[in-house]
C-alpha cells in the first residue's frame, strides 16, 4: 500500500530528481519547457474544458506524453506538469492519468502535489530569497511572496501553501493573503501579470514533428501519410 509522503520526504525525492534526472542545482528555478525537452516528453498544449488541467501517459515502450490545458493560467500549467512528472516517474502503478481541479483524497495524488511543490519551489531556493527578519518572524511580506512566485514561476496559492509547509508562514497569514487578487497586487508592486494569464495554446514540445518530417524526407512515408501524422498533433476547431 502506498504511503503518504511528508514534506521532508517530498523534498528529498524532488532533490534526487533534480540531481539525478535533471542535473540541476537544489536551489534554482526549473525551466519547465527546457526540462520537457531534455526529458524528451512529448507535450501538447490545447484549450480544454475548465476542470481539466492535464493528462500524462507512459507507453509500454517507455515513451512519455503530456497534454496540458492551455486555458489554465501559466503558473497552474507549471504545477500540472510537475504533478504529472511524479506519476510518470514514481507512481507505483503507472497508467493514463488525468489531473483536474477537484481535490482528491487519493494518496498518490497528494504525493504528486507534494512532489510538484518541492520540485518547483525548492527549500534552499525559497530560503535564499526571504529576508532574515521575515524568516524569524514567520511573516512574509507581499513583495517577498510576489518575488518568490515570479522567480519560481508558480501560482499565488501554490507559493502560499509552500511557505506554510516550510513553516515560514502561519496558516492565518495564508488565509489572509489568499483573498488578495494576485493580478492587482502584482500591478501595484510593478510585477508582470503574465503568470496569472492563460497561454501556450497549440504549443507542442518534443520531437514528434521532427521525426515525422524526417520519415517524409527520406521517402519512408508518403506526403499523405505525413499530413495524417501531423494532423494528430494539430488543433482543429
Amino acid at each position: 500500500m502506498t504511503r503518504r509522503l511528508n514534506v521532508n520526504e517530498a523534498d528529498l525525492l524532488a532533490s534526487k530528481f533534480r540531481l539525478d534526472v535533471l542535473g540541476c542545482s537544489l536551489a534554482d528555478p526549473v525551466r519547465v519547457k527546457a526540462m520537457l525537452l531534455k526529458l524528451n516528453i512529448l507535450t501538447v498544449y490545447r484549450p480544454l474544458s475548465e476542470k481539466f488541467c492535464g493528462l500524462s501517459l507512459l507507453s509500454k515502450d517507455g515513451k512519455r506524453f503530456m497534454l496540458i490545458n492551455s486555458n489554465t493560467k501559466r503558473g497552474r500549467q507549471h504545477y500540472t506538469i510537475a504533478h504529472e512528472l511524479y506519476h510518470l516517474y514514481y507512481d507505483e502503478n503507472p497508467k493514463p492519468h488525468i489531473c483536474t481541479e477537484t481535490e482528491s483524497k487519493d494518496v498518490q495524488e497528494k504525493n504528486a502535489n507534494k512532489f510538484a511543490s518541492s520540485l518547483l519551489m525548492p527549500r534552499e531556493g525559497v530560503l535564499q530569497l526571504i529576508p532574515e527578519q521575515e524568516i524569524l518572524s514567520r511573516r512574509i511580506s507581499l513583495p517577498t511572496v510576489l518575488k518568490l512566485e515570479h522567480y519560481f514561476g508558480v501560482s499565488w496559492s501554490s507559493m502560499l501553501f509552500r511557505l506554510n509547509d516550510l513553516n515560514l508562514m502561519t496558516s492565518q497569514q495564508v488565509e489572509n493573503y489568499r483573498y488578495y487578487s494576485p493580478t492587482e497586487i502584482a500591478r501595484q508592486y510593478g510585477f508582470d501579470t503574465a503568470l496569472y494569464e492563460s497561454g501556450n495554446e497549440n504549443l507542442i514540445i518534443g520531437d514528434y514533428g521532427v521525426m515525422a518530417r524526417e520519415l517524409f524526407e527520406k521517402e519512408i512515408i508518403t506526403e499523405g501519410e505525413y499530413d495524417e501524422a501531423m494532423n494528430l498533433i494539430r488543433y482543429e476547431e
